[in-house]
């Protein structure tokens, strides 16, 4: 499968143990913003509208990631309203479902595994949200807070949150029409999705820290996907916070 440049570049940039990225190099870091100071104009914008009566603004304004959660559990109807912020279905056009986040094409190519630790009603263990039928699936039991830190590079936060948000990429489902393209599409997808996250935890008062630093064939494991066909992207982590 390997022999297409997305396949490789999938491949070649994962993190294994003995192959993760060293320390920057704070000496060869680019400058952070971009300015032209040879415009034309420059036009100072208006303040923010953060009085308009929505809490969108509000939670824009005071979105951070958040890492220091209590082990405290979370109800499952607050479990339901985070996954619905992420993969709702909100209508259909043409044959395609679409849902409250975008993709390309419609295509929408990420999976959401949930890792319960703490969920009132839930047992600890593997979960997959099935989209179209409001539901999740019971994969695997099991207490899964050393795997999964171990997997995150021993981020203790995988192992305090209640609940750890996994999300993959069904490669397939992008490359029969993108090519080797889908997997921009990918990463994009679920960037769209890890927003869509913070911002509803926010709105919830809970924290949310999405993770990019994992072993991807450990994660896969722990899934029991292959890392090719489907592998995992993105981890976020949900819980509440210390005051």
């Amino acid at each position: 499968m390997k022999d297409k440049i997305g396949d490789r570049f999938q491949d070649q940039t994962k993190y294994g143990r003995g192959r993760s990225a060293g320390g920057p190099d704070r000496t060869r870091m680019p400058e952070q913003f971009k300015t032209y100071p040879d415009a034309l104009a420059r036009i100072e914008l208006p303040a923010l509208p953060l009085d308009t009566g929505s809490s969108l603004w509000k939670a824009l304004a005071e979105r951070r990631s958040r890492r220091d959660f209590l082990r405290l559990p979370l109800s499952l109807p607050t479990l339901a309203s985070l996954l619905w912020a992420t993969q709702g279905v909100t209508g259909q056009v043409d044959g395609f479902a679409l849902r409250t986040a975008p993709s390309a094409g419609a295509l929408y190519p990420i999976e959401t595994y949930l890792i319960v630790h703490r969920v009132e009603g839930l047992a600890e263990g593997l979960y997959h949200l099935d989209v179209w039928g409001k539901a999740l699936e019971f994969l695997r039991p099991g207490n899964l807070e050393a795997e999964i830190t171990a997997a995150a590079l021993n981020q203790d936060m995988c192992a305090n949150a209640p609940v750890v948000f996994v999300w993959t990429g069904v490669v397939p489902r992008g490359k029969w029409k993108y090519g080797e393209r889908a997997y921009r599409y990918i990463y994009l997808d679920a960037g769209h999705i890890g927003e869509n996250l913070y911002l509803s935890a926010e709105d919830l008062n809970l924290g949310c820290c999405t993770i990019g630093a994992f072993l991807d064939d450990e994660v896969n494991a722990i899934l029991e996907v292959d890392g090719e066909i489907e592998t995992a992207v993105y981890l976020a982590v949900v819980g509440k916070i210390r005051a």
